[in-house]
């Protein structure tokens, strides 16, 4: 298969109620009135327009991302949805997911989403423990979390929530008894994120001047490891590098990414690949929440950047977010896209050292040895 036909829907609300030193998000603290009616008409007025460049298209999914969108009136939702279900088609039994922090749970503004047409929810969690909820900056308890895990599983018919290791001073016995407590409150999907230090954060400050203690590689490596073991025998293996579900609970939407779909980015800061004329487009939109209403109620949208990707640019693409994922990538449909094929001197290398393997249905995929390394094995093949 060459293509894949799937189409998502992303709308990225950007305010939250604090910024996590380790986030590089664009995430911004609004402090002040705020006119939410006011903003939201400017989520109508991009959907509108985004989807005359990119008409007939089959919503498959949905993701309010952020920033915290279950910050967002439920009303703000349900115009939103109501204007792309206006615009596109949404399918039959679309996934439709908002995601919340702990903080910002409550039953009410819950079933308002739901009955909106959110039908999956995403918690940030983080931790199950307080000293590391308080480094991470959080803003909720472990009870507050674990109340909303509960909330969400009564509410929507899906649900998953994040959590992040290898954070400073975490040892490995630490994060094992942590994971154990999460796959336990799990119903189906957990997000688990290893920490990464990003330029632009507190976190980055602090490391850079040495205030910053994190796991060695090889305890990173250790934790990774254990991960995977540990989701494995639960019953939630990985789908993707950091992503585990049962069968069937898989994120959609964000296949549609690794799978290289196509989807629209709608709201401040949103990327986006769309299908125009036959050529594959990169959009992103102006970061500044109140900018980006300014230029989209004047201009229709607020995208800054809109280019047209090369054979190489989409093919590489491709490899990044395909080789993600446990089930790999059609090395034909690489070819469609990037106009030329894998070099087979690099396969066969990375295949001896045991980083790679080609499946009996001719997709390529990296190995469970090979995922610590991924950036190193996209890097080879691509070159």
């Amino acid at each position: 298969m060459s293509a894949n036909t799937a189409f998502g829907v992303y709308v990225h609300w950007p305010f939250c109620a604090a910024k996590c030193p380790y986030c590089d998000f664009n995430s911004h603290v609004h402090r002040g009135p705020f006119d939410e009616t006011d903003f939201t008409a400017a989520y109508l007025r991009e959907i509108e327009t985004t989807a005359a460049m990119a008409p007939g298209r089959l919503v498959e999914s949905v993701f309010f991302g952020g920033g915290t969108p279950s910050l967002m009136d439920p009303r703000s939702v349900d115009q939103i949805l109501s204007a792309i279900a206006k615009h596109w088609q949404i399918a039959d039994g679309a996934e439709i997911t908002l995601e919340a922090n702990p903080t910002s749970v409550e039953a009410d503004r819950f079933r308002g989403y739901r009955a909106a047409g959110v039908n999956r929810v995403s918690l940030g969690v983080q931790s199950l423990r307080p000293e590391p909820l308080a480094r991470l900056g959080r803003l909720h308890s472990v009870g507050d979390a674990i109340a909303a895990i509960g909330t969400a599983q009564k509410i929507f018919p899906r649900s998953s929530f994040d959590m992040i290791y290898a954070r400073p001073h975490q040892t490995l016995e630490e994060w094992e008894d942590e994971l154990t407590d999460a796959l336990a409150l799990s119903a189906g999907h957990l997000s688990l994120y290893q920490l990464t230090i990003e330029q632009g954060t507190r976190y980055y400050d602090l490391f850079a001047a040495g205030k910053l203690k994190m796991p060695t590689e090889d305890m990173s490596a250790d934790m990774f490891e254990l991960t995977q073991e540990m989701t494995a025998s639960y019953g939630l293996p990985a789908y993707e590098i950091s992503n585990h579900a049962r069968p069937g609970q898989e994120s959609r939407h964000n296949l549609v990414y690794w799978r290289y779909g196509e989807y629209a980015g709608i709201g401040p800061g949103a990327h986006g690949r769309l299908i125009v004329g036959g050529a594959r487009h990169a959009t992103a939109a102006e970061r500044m929440p109140f900018a980006w209403r300014d230029k989209v109620m004047a201009e229709g949208h607020g995208l800054v950047i809109d280019d047209t990707l090369s054979w190489d640019e989409e093919g590489d693409e491709y490899l990044v977010m395909g080789l993600r994922l446990r089930e790999g990538i059609d090395p034909s449909r690489y070819r469609a896209l990037s106009r030329r094929g894998l070099a087979s001197r690099q396969i066969d290398h990375l295949t001896e050292i045991g980083f790679i393997e080609t499946l009996p249905n001719g997709r390529l995929r990296v190995t469970e040895k090979g995922w610590p390394v991924l950036d190193a094995v996209v890097a080879d093949l691509a070159a």
